[in-house]
């Protein structure tokens, strides 16, 4: 074989070492291996068409969602060790409840852009995503000044899809929100999402504030009409996952037991008596991208445990 067709045969084999590398650095690294201009021709137009038509998904991508209940409170126990220990490519904090102002002291893991939409109240809501690779784009809500100002949703866009970071509203106590969550809220993120899934896929994470179905909670008979567990929430969220969406935890686990939050009183967490409210939720056209889907209640700090998505 002459030594454009050997260089050609060696990028096949060696997927590991090269696979990774961007369409200039593999072309760079092989120009000394062809002996004339055709050669060097015929080894571009094999790697354009590789990159070209290649899975979209080659790379391994890892999410972490986190309702951390207060950055500030948070940080004081264990934050920053467990972002580091995380090793996540996006990060996304809901009800941050701070500014950056407030925590500009903070030495924060290194490599991560970050990228904050607070609450205009002080003290309340709020969202921050960490990013290693710069997104092609950022926004922050909905476009709807009536939803926008408790600092509720940040989306990131990257080349294959978008990722969504959002803390959605709860129905408070004595269902005093729940006409604001159903009857505007949800409607207006759902038609958010419409319009961004028409552009490419969508990966949204948070804390959803709803336990979609009876084994999302431990105690569903003593729990109905309580906020996060009436029927127009659930049905909200059935009708969104029918538009599209899988909840990509139970695309590995359909078992219960499985929460994300627990009640601070009579020692719930210790005996796991909680809810599942923390979701990655992607378009139903990114399954075969979804590798795994997990929570984490091994991790303390807040009310709330870690949930994560690897897609690749």
């Amino acid at each position: 074989m002459d030594a454009g067709g050997d260089a050609l045969a060696e990028w096949k084999v060696d997927k590991d070492r090269h696979g990774g590398a961007s369409f200039g650095e593999q072309w760079a690294s092989a120009i000394p291996r062809f002996a004339d201009f055709a050669q060097c021709l015929a080894f571009l137009v094999n790697r354009y068409f590789v990159f070209r038509f290649s899975d979209p998904f080659s790379h391994r991508m890892r999410l972490i969602s986190w309702n951390v209940n207060g950055v500030r409170a948070a940080l004081k126990k264990g934050l920053l060790e467990f972002m580091t220990r995380a090793d996540a490519d996006v990060i996304c904090f809901q009800e941050a409840k701070a500014h950056p102002g407030d925590v500009q002291h903070i030495a924060w893991p290194r490599g991560y852009e970050m990228i904050w939409n607070p609450a205009t109240k002080k003290g309340y809501s709020g969202t921050i995503t960490f990013t290693r690779e710069k997104p092609k784009s950022v926004s922050l809500g909905i476009g709807l000044r009536n939803h926008d100002d408790e600092g509720r949703v940040i989306t990131t866009e990257f080349p294959d899809f978008y990722v969504i970071n959002v803390y959605q509203p709860n129905s408070q106590r004595g269902l005093t929100r729940l006409d604001y969550r159903v009857k505007e809220w949800d409607p207006a993120f759902l038609a958010f999402l419409k319009k961004l899934k028409k552009k490419k896929p969508v990966i949204f994470c948070g804390d959803l504030n709803v336990a979609h179905t009876e084994i999302d909670l431990a105690n569903p008979k003593s729990n109905r009409r309580n906020a996060g567990f009436t029927d127009e929430e659930r049905n909200n969220f059935t009708a969104l996952l029918e538009s599209g969406f899988v909840d990509t935890f139970r695309e590995f686990e359909k078992g219960p037991n499985h929460y994300s939050w627990w009640s601070q009183m009579a020692n719930c967490r210790a005996r796991n008596i909680g809810w599942r409210v923390d979701y990655f939720v992607a378009s139903d056209t990114l399954r075969p991208a979804l590798k795994r889907a997990y929570i984490r209640p091994d991790v303390s700090g807040s009310d709330h445990c870690p949930v994560g998505l690897d897609v690749a």
